[in-house]
């Protein structure tokens, strides 16, 4: 029944329907329990009764009907729908079977049948159980504070934004939120699949799903129900669980040839042996739920493993891909290095007091999100630096901003920025006197005149070189790093990082360039990004990779993958799991192929009969599913200290 693997609907998932479901599963068991206790009777009341008792010939009959109905009607109701999934030729076996006078035989043969088809879902399913864990971690009910100051146990269902939850130590946070008071510890290892707790102090984000450790919070709600980041992950991975790779469509696409051509196999093998029962054997052997468990229960267990390290994957064909992989293009800053920057530097023009340039600098700088910017804002809050107000606040990508502040036109950004404003930045000293500190450079003016710069440096990730070592290990024969930065600093991080080669002063359109050119060198090229500014060069590469995408919508919908947190060593598991799911699916094809061809030459030979053609139907279903079943433990040394989170 291994169609019913892959048709999993995605609200039995969720838990809707569950009463339902659990009735059918109950009377399902009773039924089959019940057939099987009739079989069992009609095989020992002849060892009290003799051989011709009637009763146990009338035991084996309804036994085989209770066995074999369930079969014979699900078959029919397939091909009454117009859908083929080849169970038709266990449920032909059974009615020729039944037909034959073989009860007992017929009673086995459905009796297995419906054990292979709970033992599949079950140990299927157990491969998923990562994924399935998710539904369970958002708890049902929180404790709200109302205005008065009051707390109040509420359903998670009625949070909106703006309400504010109180969360104990052991609790699991019911919604994304930011802290407003309190401090404390949260096990975040269930987005981002990081091991170590994240310690939370006011004014920092946490995620629905992850659990409180240490002390109470109080959450501002920011996001509530779907529209949390675990939200988002519960569906893409649903989503991820409906795509298909290439040979799973290949196999859909010839189903409909598959059974005739047994059927006919089937009859040359009654016509030439007169023996019906070889025929039975051999409709049960051909049954080929062995090769169509083949793919999804590896992709089903790979999607499970990269969700428990935190990398989430939208298309199963986007999971073949990485393992293709031949050249990786990074972008610097908030990617290879951490994204934050630090103040080294600040250069003032003759005449200029570094205060000043600081509080006016940093004033214009206030509304920018760009980690230069943060840089300079958080240099002056450290200096007692009051900011001012701001006026005709202007930012352009890549460049610079300007500003309005206390009447001055404040003008900050690259050389470039300001040449292309008819600004002369040569009146002030070369920063290429300090270029053995590779740091990065932002020039000020105010009212048209250049007043100094700024110097800055990034610190690169720990883990980056590491990464790119082991990339370069799995066989990425090019690692292009992209960064807006001076030549000097690119060169800096890209030999400490060991890339292959780099781009200085890049542009968003400038990184798609590059990427569409390594892409016509041949390349099958993955696109590494903070899923913001690099959205067009992501859409670019065969494959687009988000980094740090917890609690980005930008993030997670920019890229084909996402990591849900900012370590990269995800990235040669990635390409790992993808050679290793592959390399699993053709195993299972392989065994699929020759237990079919095998079990057809037996069953013509006599040397199987339909109970024996049964188990071996069951046996080959069970090696497939325990084969890829391997899987979901792959990359367990990226979170050696997972713990389980009870919701």
């Amino acid at each position: 029944m291994a169609h019913q693997l892959i048709g999993i609907k995605e609200q039995e998932l969720t838990g809707e329907k569950t009463k339902g479901r659990q009735i059918r599963v109950s009377l399902a068991m009773l039924g089959t329990l019940a057939g099987g206790v009739l079989l069992l009777d009609s095989k020992i009341a002849p060892w009290f009764y003799g051989d011709n008792f009637a009763p146990a010939n009338l035991c084996a009959m309804f036994g085989a009907i209770l066995l074999g109905a369930p079969v014979v009607w699900h078959a029919l109701r397939c091909v009454l729908h117009g859908h083929m999934h080849m169970d038709e030729l266990v449920a032909l076996a059974i009615v020729a079977a039944f037909a034959n006078g073989q009860y007992i035989e017929a009673g086995v043969v459905g009796f297995i049948m419906l054990l292979s088809e709970l033992m599949e879902t079950r140990t299927a399913l157990g491969a998923r159980a990562s994924i399935e864990s998710l539904i369970k971690l958002t708890p049902t009910t929180a404790h709200r504070i109302r205005k008065d100051g009051v707390e109040e146990e509420v359903q998670v269902s009625t949070l909106v934004p703006g309400n504010v939850v109180r969360v104990r130590p052991g609790d699991n946070i019911p919604a994304d939120g930011e802290v407003a008071g309190g401090v404390s510890s949260v096990n975040e290892a269930t987005i981002t699949g990081e091991s170590l707790p994240v310690d939370k102090v006011p004014g920092m984000q946490v995620f629905a799903g992850t659990t409180n450790l240490t002390g109470a919070l109080d959450v501002v709600v920011t996001k509530a129900g779907e529209d949390t980041t675990l939200g988002k992950v519960q569906h893409l991975i649903m989503e991820a669980e409906k795509t298909q790779l290439p040979v799973m469509r290949i196999i859909d696409k010839h189903i409909k040839w598959y059974v005739p051509t047994m059927l006919m196999i089937a009859a040359i093998i009654w016509f030439f042996t007169g023996k019906v029962e070889y025929a039975i054997s051999a409709l049960i052997v051909s049954c080929p739920c062995a090769l169509i468990l083949a793919t999804p229960t590896a992709m089903v267990a790979a999607l499970s493993a990269a969700a428990r390290v935190g990398v989430l994957i939208k298309n199963v064909s986007l999971l073949e891909i990485a393992g293709k992989v031949t050249a990786i293009v990074f972008d610097k800053t908030g990617t290879l290095t951490t994204g934050q920057l630090y103040v080294t530097k600040i250069e003032p023009a003759e005449g200029v007091e570094p205060a000043q340039m600081l509080r006016l600098a940093a004033s214009a700088e206030k509304l920018s999100k760009h980690p230069a910017a943060r840089a300079l804002v958080g240099l002056a809050r450290e200096a007692n630096v009051t900011l001012a107000e701001t006026a005709d606040f202007t930012e352009v990508p890549g460049k610079g901003v300007t500003a309005k502040v206390d009447d001055i036109n404040v003008m900050i950004g690259r050389d470039s920025f300001l040449q292309e404003n008819q600004i002369d930045v040569h009146v002030v000293s070369n920063p290429s006197l300090h270029e053995e500190q590779g740091f990065s450079t932002l020039y000020v003016a105010f009212d048209g005149q250049c007043v100094g710069w700024i110097g800055l440096q990034d610190k690169a990730r720990p883990e980056a070189q590491a990464a790119v070592r082991q990339l370069t290990e799995t066989g990425i024969k090019r690692i292009t790093m992209l960064t807006g930065d001076r030549k000097e600093v690119a060169n800096r991080v890209s030999l400490e990082l060991g890339c292959t080669d780099y781009k200085a002063h890049c542009l968003p359109q400038d990184k798609l360039a590059v990427v569409e050119r390594v892409r016509k060198d041949g390349h099958t090229v993955a696109v590494v990004g903070d899923g913001i500014n690099d959205a067009p060069a992501l859409a670019a590469g065969d494959l687009g990779i988000a980094m740090g995408a917890a609690g980005s919508d930008v993030a997670i919908n920019s890229a084909s993958i996402a990591l849900m947190s900012d370590d990269l060593r995800r990235l040669p598991f990635l390409v790992r799991l993808s050679r290793r799911t592959r390399s699993v699916i053709n195993q299972n094809l392989l065994f699929g192929i020759l237990y079919i061809v095998v079990g057809v030459f037996a069953a013509a030979g006599g040397l199987l009969n339909p109970i024996l053609a049964a188990v071996v139907h069951l046996s080959g279903s069970v090696v497939v599913i325990f084969n890829s079943a391997r899987l979901v433990r792959f990359g367990e040394d990226l979170a050696p200290h997972h713990a389980t989170v009870e919701g």
